[in-house]
Protein backbone atom coordinates (compact mmCIF):
# COMPACT_ATOMS: atom_id res chain seq x y z
CA UNK A 1 0.00 0.00 0.00
CA UNK A 2 3.01 2.57 0.69
CA UNK A 3 4.38 1.95 -2.84
CA UNK A 4 1.09 2.48 -4.53
CA UNK A 5 0.50 5.81 -2.45
CA UNK A 6 4.34 7.31 -2.94
CA UNK A 7 3.50 7.00 -6.70
CA UNK A 8 -0.09 8.41 -5.83
CA UNK A 9 1.76 11.71 -4.46
CA UNK A 10 4.12 12.00 -7.57
CA UNK A 11 1.06 13.12 -9.25
CA UNK A 12 -0.41 15.00 -6.41
CA UNK A 13 2.46 17.93 -5.97
CA UNK A 14 2.31 21.35 -7.00
CA UNK A 15 3.22 21.29 -11.05
CA UNK A 16 2.12 18.03 -11.84
CA UNK A 17 -0.12 17.65 -15.14
CA UNK A 18 -3.57 18.90 -14.13
CA UNK A 19 -4.88 15.33 -15.96
CA UNK A 20 -2.39 13.29 -13.92
CA UNK A 21 -3.60 15.55 -10.67
CA UNK A 22 -6.92 14.44 -11.48
CA UNK A 23 -6.82 10.82 -12.09
CA UNK A 24 -4.88 10.70 -8.61
CA UNK A 25 -7.31 12.94 -6.26
CA UNK A 26 -10.01 10.29 -7.65
CA UNK A 27 -8.02 7.59 -6.41
CA UNK A 28 -7.26 9.12 -3.45
CA UNK A 29 -11.30 10.58 -2.81
CA UNK A 30 -11.79 6.34 -3.31
CA UNK A 31 -9.69 5.35 -1.01
CA UNK A 32 -10.74 7.32 1.83
CA UNK A 33 -14.54 5.99 1.23
CA UNK A 34 -12.61 2.36 3.27
CA UNK A 35 -11.34 1.91 6.45
CA UNK A 36 -8.58 0.25 5.66
CA UNK A 37 -7.91 3.23 2.82
CA UNK A 38 -8.40 6.02 4.97
CA UNK A 39 -6.47 4.57 7.58
CA UNK A 40 -3.50 4.16 5.09
CA UNK A 41 -3.97 7.77 3.78
CA UNK A 42 -3.64 9.26 7.27
CA UNK A 43 -0.67 7.21 8.24
CA UNK A 44 1.70 8.67 5.55
CA UNK A 45 2.39 12.11 6.52
CA UNK A 46 3.69 12.98 2.02
CA UNK A 47 0.24 11.97 0.92
CA UNK A 48 -1.58 14.53 4.17
CA UNK A 49 0.98 16.91 3.32
CA UNK A 50 0.41 17.01 -0.75
CA UNK A 51 -3.10 17.28 0.24
CA UNK A 52 -2.85 20.45 1.99
CA UNK A 53 -0.77 21.89 -0.62
CA UNK A 54 -3.48 21.44 -3.11
CA UNK A 55 -6.87 22.32 -1.12
CA UNK A 56 -6.84 26.14 -2.45
CA UNK A 57 -5.63 24.59 -5.79
CA UNK A 58 -6.52 27.16 -8.73
CA UNK A 59 -8.99 24.58 -10.51
CA UNK A 60 -12.40 24.29 -8.74
CA UNK A 61 -12.66 20.73 -9.51
CA UNK A 62 -9.24 19.34 -7.97
CA UNK A 63 -9.83 21.53 -4.63
CA UNK A 64 -13.55 20.32 -4.42
CA UNK A 65 -11.80 16.36 -4.32
CA UNK A 66 -9.30 17.49 -1.95
CA UNK A 67 -11.74 18.82 0.66
CA UNK A 68 -13.88 15.47 0.37
CA UNK A 69 -10.78 13.69 1.03
CA UNK A 70 -9.73 15.69 4.14
CA UNK A 71 -13.95 15.50 5.22
CA UNK A 72 -13.35 11.59 5.04
CA UNK A 73 -9.98 11.75 7.06
CA UNK A 74 -10.98 13.87 9.60
CA UNK A 75 -13.88 12.07 10.05
CA UNK A 76 -11.86 9.21 12.05
CA UNK A 77 -10.08 10.15 14.97
CA UNK A 78 -6.58 8.93 14.73
CA UNK A 79 -7.25 11.33 10.96
CA UNK A 80 -8.43 14.52 12.75
CA UNK A 81 -5.57 14.06 14.72
CA UNK A 82 -3.18 13.29 11.76
CA UNK A 83 -3.82 16.55 10.01
CA UNK A 84 -3.86 18.60 12.95
CA UNK A 85 -0.26 17.16 13.77
CA UNK A 86 1.09 17.03 10.92
CA UNK A 87 4.65 18.81 10.57
CA UNK A 88 4.19 21.05 7.82
CA UNK A 89 8.11 22.21 7.79
CA UNK A 90 9.66 18.27 7.53
CA UNK A 91 7.45 17.40 4.85
CA UNK A 92 8.31 20.38 2.41
CA UNK A 93 10.07 19.27 -0.35
CA UNK A 94 13.52 21.86 -1.12
CA UNK A 95 12.32 25.08 -3.34
CA UNK A 96 8.34 24.98 -2.05
CA UNK A 97 7.26 26.99 0.59
CA UNK A 98 5.13 24.92 3.49
CA UNK A 99 1.28 25.02 3.06
CA UNK A 100 -0.44 27.09 5.94
CA UNK A 101 -2.04 24.76 8.84
CA UNK A 102 -5.71 23.01 7.87
CA UNK A 103 -7.53 25.32 10.63
CA UNK A 104 -6.36 28.55 8.64
CA UNK A 105 -6.81 27.18 5.22
CA UNK A 106 -10.17 26.05 6.32
CA UNK A 107 -11.07 29.65 7.78
CA UNK A 108 -9.61 30.91 4.80
CA UNK A 109 -12.25 29.38 2.69
CA UNK A 110 -15.11 30.10 4.96
CA UNK A 111 -14.30 33.76 4.89
CA UNK A 112 -14.14 34.28 1.12
CA UNK A 113 -17.29 34.86 0.06
CA UNK A 114 -16.43 33.12 -3.68
CA UNK A 115 -15.17 30.21 -2.45
CA UNK A 116 -16.99 27.35 -4.01
CA UNK A 117 -15.40 24.65 -1.04
CA UNK A 118 -16.48 26.57 1.99
CA UNK A 119 -19.07 24.01 2.63
CA UNK A 120 -16.64 21.42 2.82
CA UNK A 121 -14.33 23.19 4.93
CA UNK A 122 -17.15 23.97 7.32
CA UNK A 123 -17.45 20.41 7.57
CA UNK A 124 -13.78 20.00 8.14
CA UNK A 125 -13.80 22.02 10.93
CA UNK A 126 -16.56 20.46 12.50
CA UNK A 127 -15.04 16.91 12.38
CA UNK A 128 -11.31 18.10 13.67
CA UNK A 129 -13.23 20.32 16.54
CA UNK A 130 -15.82 17.13 17.35
CA UNK A 131 -12.95 15.31 19.24
CA UNK A 132 -12.66 16.73 22.93
CA UNK A 133 -9.06 16.32 23.08
CA UNK A 134 -8.44 18.34 19.93
CA UNK A 135 -10.99 21.23 20.78
CA UNK A 136 -8.22 23.50 22.68
CA UNK A 137 -5.46 23.12 20.01
CA UNK A 138 -8.27 23.82 17.74
CA UNK A 139 -9.53 27.27 19.33
CA UNK A 140 -5.92 27.95 19.64
CA UNK A 141 -4.81 27.50 15.71
CA UNK A 142 -8.67 29.48 15.34
CA UNK A 143 -7.48 32.31 17.22
CA UNK A 144 -3.71 32.44 15.51
CA UNK A 145 -5.18 32.91 12.11
CA UNK A 146 -6.22 35.82 12.14
CA UNK A 147 -9.93 35.32 12.19
CA UNK A 148 -12.13 36.38 15.44
CA UNK A 149 -15.14 34.62 16.79
CA UNK A 150 -16.77 37.79 16.38
CA UNK A 151 -16.15 37.64 12.76
CA UNK A 152 -16.72 33.94 12.80
CA UNK A 153 -20.42 34.39 14.39
CA UNK A 154 -21.08 37.34 11.80
CA UNK A 155 -20.91 34.99 8.90
CA UNK A 156 -22.82 32.36 10.51
CA UNK A 157 -25.45 34.86 11.27
CA UNK A 158 -26.07 36.82 8.46
CA UNK A 159 -27.98 35.88 5.41
CA UNK A 160 -26.06 34.42 2.22
CA UNK A 161 -22.84 35.72 3.50
CA UNK A 162 -21.75 32.69 0.14
CA UNK A 163 -24.16 32.44 -2.80
CA UNK A 164 -22.17 29.09 -3.14
CA UNK A 165 -22.28 27.81 0.18
CA UNK A 166 -24.68 27.95 3.09
CA UNK A 167 -22.47 27.41 5.92
CA UNK A 168 -24.41 25.09 7.96
CA UNK A 169 -21.97 23.35 9.84
CA UNK A 170 -20.59 25.99 11.63
CA UNK A 171 -23.65 25.26 14.04
CA UNK A 172 -22.03 22.00 14.68
CA UNK A 173 -18.35 23.43 15.07
CA UNK A 174 -20.26 26.66 17.63
CA UNK A 175 -21.11 23.55 19.30
CA UNK A 176 -18.34 21.36 19.40
CA UNK A 177 -16.02 24.52 20.91
CA UNK A 178 -18.47 25.36 23.38
CA UNK A 179 -17.54 22.58 25.15
CA UNK A 180 -14.79 24.75 26.15
CA UNK A 181 -15.12 27.41 29.01
CA UNK A 182 -12.78 29.74 26.51
CA UNK A 183 -15.88 29.63 24.08
CA UNK A 184 -18.71 29.58 26.12
CA UNK A 185 -17.21 32.58 28.05
CA UNK A 186 -17.26 34.75 24.46
CA UNK A 187 -20.98 33.10 23.83
CA UNK A 188 -21.71 34.58 26.79
CA UNK A 189 -20.30 37.79 26.98
CA UNK A 190 -22.94 40.59 27.65
CA UNK A 191 -21.77 43.03 25.83
CA UNK A 192 -21.28 41.21 22.54
CA UNK A 193 -25.24 40.10 22.20
CA UNK A 194 -23.89 36.58 20.47
CA UNK A 195 -26.49 34.42 22.56
CA UNK A 196 -29.35 36.94 21.12
CA UNK A 197 -28.32 36.69 17.63
CA UNK A 198 -28.33 32.38 18.05
CA UNK A 199 -31.93 31.84 19.60
CA UNK A 200 -33.76 32.78 16.32
CA UNK A 201 -31.92 29.79 14.87
CA UNK A 202 -33.61 27.29 17.59
CA UNK A 203 -36.69 27.47 14.56
CA UNK A 204 -34.96 27.02 12.03
CA UNK A 205 -36.43 24.87 9.35
CA UNK A 206 -34.18 25.09 6.66
CA UNK A 207 -31.23 22.95 8.18
CA UNK A 208 -31.46 20.43 10.94
CA UNK A 209 -27.46 20.74 11.25
CA UNK A 210 -27.30 24.48 11.79
CA UNK A 211 -30.79 24.39 14.06
CA UNK A 212 -29.10 21.22 15.96
CA UNK A 213 -25.72 22.92 16.39
CA UNK A 214 -27.31 25.74 17.68
CA UNK A 215 -29.53 24.35 20.20
CA UNK A 216 -26.22 22.05 21.06
CA UNK A 217 -24.49 25.70 21.41
CA UNK A 218 -27.10 26.63 24.00
CA UNK A 219 -27.02 23.84 25.96
CA UNK A 220 -23.32 24.03 26.96
CA UNK A 221 -23.66 27.65 28.00
CA UNK A 222 -26.38 26.67 30.02
CA UNK A 223 -23.31 24.44 32.15
CA UNK A 224 -22.74 28.00 33.30
CA UNK A 225 -24.90 28.86 36.53
CA UNK A 226 -23.33 31.82 37.06
CA UNK A 227 -25.17 32.85 34.47
CA UNK A 228 -28.39 31.78 34.78
CA UNK A 229 -30.28 34.55 35.79
CA UNK A 230 -29.31 36.59 33.24
CA UNK A 231 -29.91 34.21 30.33
CA UNK A 232 -33.83 33.91 32.07
CA UNK A 233 -34.35 37.02 31.94
CA UNK A 234 -35.99 39.34 29.09
CA UNK A 235 -32.57 40.32 27.89
CA UNK A 236 -32.14 37.32 26.43
CA UNK A 237 -34.87 35.36 27.18
CA UNK A 238 -33.74 31.86 26.26
CA UNK A 239 -36.54 29.95 28.53
CA UNK A 240 -38.94 30.95 25.26
CA UNK A 241 -36.84 29.30 22.87
CA UNK A 242 -35.91 26.22 24.23
CA UNK A 243 -39.92 25.66 24.99
CA UNK A 244 -41.16 26.86 21.73
CA UNK A 245 -39.61 24.08 19.43
CA UNK A 246 -40.80 21.16 22.22
CA UNK A 247 -44.48 22.67 21.98
CA UNK A 248 -47.58 21.47 19.72
CA UNK A 249 -50.44 22.73 18.57
CA UNK A 250 -52.65 21.70 21.69
CA UNK A 251 -54.82 23.86 23.38
CA UNK A 252 -55.26 25.39 26.70
CA UNK A 253 -57.56 27.23 28.80
CA UNK A 254 -56.53 31.28 29.01
CA UNK A 255 -55.63 30.67 32.89
CA UNK A 256 -52.90 28.53 31.00
CA UNK A 257 -52.24 30.67 28.15
CA UNK A 258 -51.57 33.64 30.34
CA UNK A 259 -49.18 32.21 32.26
CA UNK A 260 -46.99 31.13 29.59
CA UNK A 261 -44.02 32.72 27.99
CA UNK A 262 -45.97 35.44 25.66
CA UNK A 263 -44.02 33.45 22.94
CA UNK A 264 -46.07 30.24 23.73
CA UNK A 265 -49.57 31.69 24.22
CA UNK A 266 -52.15 30.72 21.61
CA UNK A 267 -49.84 28.53 19.55
CA UNK A 268 -51.48 28.05 15.67
CA UNK A 269 -53.19 24.71 14.70
CA UNK A 270 -50.36 23.90 12.70
CA UNK A 271 -47.64 24.42 15.38
CA UNK A 272 -45.38 21.11 15.01
CA UNK A 273 -43.09 20.21 17.08
CA UNK A 274 -39.08 19.62 16.61
CA UNK A 275 -39.13 16.56 14.38
CA UNK A 276 -35.31 15.27 15.67
CA UNK A 277 -35.25 13.32 18.81
CA UNK A 278 -31.88 14.13 19.81
CA UNK A 279 -32.56 17.60 19.50
CA UNK A 280 -35.65 17.57 21.79
CA UNK A 281 -33.16 15.32 24.28
CA UNK A 282 -30.69 18.63 23.59
CA UNK A 283 -33.61 20.85 24.73
CA UNK A 284 -35.13 19.41 27.75
CA UNK A 285 -31.04 18.98 29.18
CA UNK A 286 -30.80 22.50 28.48
CA UNK A 287 -33.87 23.59 30.60
CA UNK A 288 -32.74 20.80 33.23
CA UNK A 289 -29.53 22.38 33.71
CA UNK A 290 -31.50 25.59 34.01
CA UNK A 291 -33.20 24.44 36.86
CA UNK A 292 -29.65 23.81 38.88
CA UNK A 293 -30.56 26.61 42.16
CA UNK A 294 -34.04 27.52 43.71
CA UNK A 295 -34.82 30.40 42.57
CA UNK A 296 -34.23 29.54 38.59
CA UNK A 297 -36.64 26.40 39.45
CA UNK A 298 -39.33 28.77 40.50
CA UNK A 299 -39.00 31.03 37.79
CA UNK A 300 -38.90 28.13 35.45
CA UNK A 301 -42.30 26.71 37.33
CA UNK A 302 -43.77 30.10 37.44
CA UNK A 303 -43.94 30.10 33.80
CA UNK A 304 -45.82 27.03 33.11
CA UNK A 305 -43.21 25.13 31.80
CA UNK A 306 -44.99 21.85 33.46
CA UNK A 307 -47.83 22.18 30.39
CA UNK A 308 -45.81 22.36 27.65
CA UNK A 309 -43.69 19.06 28.85
CA UNK A 310 -47.12 17.25 30.05
CA UNK A 311 -48.32 17.73 26.44
CA UNK A 312 -45.09 16.44 24.78
CA UNK A 313 -44.71 13.47 27.28
CA UNK A 314 -47.95 12.27 25.97
CA UNK A 315 -47.00 12.73 21.82
CA UNK A 316 -42.98 11.35 22.70
CA UNK A 317 -42.12 8.07 21.55
CA UNK A 318 -38.45 8.05 21.63
CA UNK A 319 -37.00 6.40 25.23
CA UNK A 320 -33.97 8.79 25.48
CA UNK A 321 -36.46 11.70 24.99
CA UNK A 322 -39.29 10.43 27.46
CA UNK A 323 -36.22 9.83 29.75
CA UNK A 324 -35.26 13.38 29.90
CA UNK A 325 -38.76 15.11 29.83
CA UNK A 326 -39.82 12.61 32.77
CA UNK A 327 -36.57 14.06 34.36
CA UNK A 328 -37.56 17.42 34.44
CA UNK A 329 -41.27 17.10 34.94
CA UNK A 330 -40.38 15.09 38.40
CA UNK A 331 -37.86 18.25 39.16
CA UNK A 332 -40.73 21.22 38.73
CA UNK A 333 -43.60 18.85 40.18
CA UNK A 334 -41.60 18.61 43.73
CA UNK A 335 -41.59 21.34 46.20
CA UNK A 336 -38.64 22.75 47.37
CA UNK A 337 -39.09 20.88 50.48
CA UNK A 338 -39.37 17.79 48.69
CA UNK A 339 -36.30 18.89 46.51
CA UNK A 340 -34.22 19.45 50.04
CA UNK A 341 -30.79 21.10 47.79
CA UNK A 342 -30.60 24.38 46.42
CA UNK A 343 -28.23 23.29 43.45
CA UNK A 344 -29.89 20.34 41.27
CA UNK A 345 -26.31 19.13 40.54
CA UNK A 346 -25.94 18.19 43.99
CA UNK A 347 -28.98 15.28 43.41
CA UNK A 348 -28.91 11.90 41.94
CA UNK A 349 -31.50 10.63 39.29
CA UNK A 350 -34.65 9.02 41.77
CA UNK A 351 -34.53 5.31 41.18
CA UNK A 352 -37.95 4.86 40.04
CA UNK A 353 -36.95 7.13 36.45
CA UNK A 354 -34.05 4.89 35.82
CA UNK A 355 -36.05 1.78 36.36
CA UNK A 356 -39.21 3.21 34.01
CA UNK A 357 -36.47 4.70 30.98
CA UNK A 358 -35.01 0.19 31.79
CA UNK A 359 -38.43 -0.77 31.33
CA UNK A 360 -39.23 1.42 27.96
CA UNK A 361 -35.80 0.50 26.57
CA UNK A 362 -36.57 -2.99 26.85
CA UNK A 363 -40.51 -2.72 24.95
CA UNK A 364 -38.98 -0.48 22.28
Amino acid sequence: MEKALEELVNFVRIGARLDLKTVALENILDLTGSPDGVAAVYNYPPLLFALLTLLQDKSALIAKDVSLSLINITAQEKGAAAVLDLDLSVECPPLQLPPENIMKQCLKEIFNKESKIADQCCMILSNVSRLRHLIEKVIDLIEESGHTFDELIEIFTKNEYNKSAKLHYLGPVLSNLTQSRRVRTFVLDKSKCVIQRLLPFTEYKDSMVRRGGVIGTLKNCCFETDYHEWLLSEDVDILSRLLLPLAGPEEFDEEDNDKLPLDLQYLPEDKTREGDPDIRCILIEAITQLCSTRVNREYIRDKNTYIILRELHKWEKDPKALLACENLVDILIRTEEEIGENNLKELEIPTHLIENFNQIAEEA
